[in-house]
């Protein structure tokens, strides 16, 4: 049985948001300032989205998987 993934992430969304946060360095810098992604979402609001469209706030984004691969300083 294999596990569906996307580029080694959990899914697209999930995907989609770590790119964004690991090579824009004004995102980036703001995850080091934020600590976790929880409150990452926070200060931006969950509505707000990649330029690729995809919402912070999405459910499908998988929020431990974030914490453990771009938040883990």
């Amino acid at each position: 049985m294999t596990t569906a993934t996307y580029n080694g992430w959990a899914n697209y969304e999930t995907w989609n948001v770590a790119l964004w946060l690991q090579n824009d360095e004004g995102l980036y810098n703001t995850t080091r300032e934020c600590g976790d992604y929880q409150t990452f979402v926070e200060m931006f609001g969950e509505e707000t989205s990649t330029p690729d469209g995809v919402c912070y706030g999405d459910p499908k984004v998988n929020i431990i998987e974030l914490n453990s691969e771009v938040f883990d300083f």
